[in-house]
């Protein structure tokens, strides 16, 4: 069982708090502010809105001391100075708001960014682009995904970072990115990108590198939104980018050439893992409206309330369990993480990267049954719920990818488990001659 501190629960209850009584209730203005313009291309306006309500969250969240909780002790000054483990029980709470996250600046993709550039930027990095977006002044967003290649396998990534043929002390960025998250915030002032800047390396892992990005920069055009199930997820968006000759200064390159897959491998292990938490928080909301649902005493049918029909109570119940072995696998990985880094902790990160968006999946669907035609309408969050964690067994590797890594690692096993059974065979033989059975 995890053991939690005194100072740790009481910053946990805060937490709860602020998520249960601010952020919550918010919601419904937060998009009754976004959704102001009824123009026929709403998203060009509404990607430029910064609604309101979210400014006086974060004033408010920093004035309870609740900013920047994700960056782990690991990080230093720049960190809230809890562990992986500790964060991961917030990351539920925060889950449980679609606006908690970035009222307490602990939203993906800068969370991601700004662990990279606290764990590998240069001394010049973390002073023009971190100190920042650490004080929640500006956003940034990943380039990663290409639409042209399948990106699950990263080695495929066609976007070229090469050096100015003019002047080596720049490099040019050519290719097109897709599903890059936050682009579309009038905010996000930077890109951190992956691209190929030596193809003819032998080793594939090594051809690839991470670049800064002005967002400003010439040569970088927005295609296009794209939506996930209809929505726009304004005002950060997820966008289809271009980018035609993109000149940086050789300073941008983020750790050295060559390193774009370290980089990532360390961006992604604990960002899974909050994924994930978060993703705990949604089935628990998801199974609160569940529970209302089935037990309204205005809502009979047949003379009985909801929960009293076939196996409605099941499904509760199926839900809770399923939310339990969840949240206990997620615990277990960020554990791991704190005590060996998340290299030693890939098979439980990937295991929990299949399981919570599934999990939660299911959770939502019972929840929407229940609810029947109201659990795919916008009176209720569920439709939006389902729709984000759908995406969730696709973003940051799809479901296959991860559970390819599992068999691997429990494929390695072979050899051992052989040698195991051939001994036991010997110490049955041998038992068998000096017992005369």
């Amino acid at each position: 069982m995890f053991v939690f501190s005194e100072k740790f629960l009481n910053l946990k209850q805060i937490l709860t708090e602020f998520v249960e009584l601010e952020c919550i209730p918010a919601e419904k203005t937060f998009f009754l502010q976004m959704g102001k313009v009824g123009t026929p291309e709403r998203w060009r306006v509404s990607l430029m809105i910064i609604p309101e309500v979210l400014e006086e969250l974060k004033a408010k969240a920093k004035t309870l001391g609740l900013w920047n909780l994700f960056l782990a002790k690991e990080y230093g000054q720049y960190g809230a100075g809890l562990t992986n483990l500790e964060y991961a029980v917030l990351c539920e709470t925060l889950g449980k708001s679609f606006i908690a996250p970035e009222a307490c600046n602990c939203s993906a993709p800068d969370t991601g960014n700004m662990e990279v550039l606290a764990k590998y930027g240069n001394e010049a990095q973390k002073e023009k682009w971190l100190k920042p977006l650490l004080d929640g002044k500006i956003r940034s967003a990943f380039a990663m995904t290409e639409p042209r290649v399948a990106s699950s396998d990263a080695t495929n990534i066609e976007t070229y970072i090469t050096k100015d043929p003019k002047n080596p002390d720049y490099y040019l960025i050519s290719g097109r990115k897709w599903w890059i998250s936050g682009a579309g915030d009038p905010r996000c002032k930077i890109y951190l990108l992956m691209g190929k800047n030596d193809a003819n390396n032998k080793d594939k892992h090594r051809q690839q590198s991470v670049i800064i990005i002005p967002a400003d920069t010439p040569g970088i055009t927005v295609l296009r939104p794209l939506t996930v199930f209809g929505y726009d997820d304004a005002p950060h968006g997820h966008c289809e980018i271009l980018f035609e000759n993109v000149r940086v200064h050789k300073e941008n390159m983020i750790l050295g050439e060559g390193r774009g897959f370290e980089i990532v491998q360390g961006r992604l292990g604990p960002g899974r893992i909050h994924h994930c938490m978060r993703q705990i928080g949604f089935a628990e909301r998801a199974l609160e409206y569940h529970i209302l649902r089935v037990t309204d005493s205005s809502r009979k049918t047949f003379g009985k309330f909801l929960f009293q029909h076939g196996d409605v109570a099941t499904t509760i119940a199926q839900s809770r369990m399923e939310i339990e072995g969840a949240r206990m696998l997620v615990l277990a990985a960020a554990s791991q993480i704190d005590k060996g880094g998340a290299k030693s902790a890939m098979k439980q990160i990937a295991m929990a990267k299949v399981i919570c968006p599934n999990m939660t999946l299911r959770v939502i669907d019972r929840s929407i049954q229940a609810h029947g035609g109201a659990g795919v309408s916008q009176d209720f969050p569920l439709a939006y719920m389902y729709a984000g964690s759908r995406t969730l067994r696709i973003a940051d590797g799809p479901d296959e990818v991860h559970m390819m890594q599992i068999a691997r690692s429990e494929l390695k096993k072979a050899k051992d488990l052989s040698s195991h059974y051939e001994k036991q065979q010997k110490i049955a033989a041998d038992f068998k001659v000096k017992h005369k059975l």
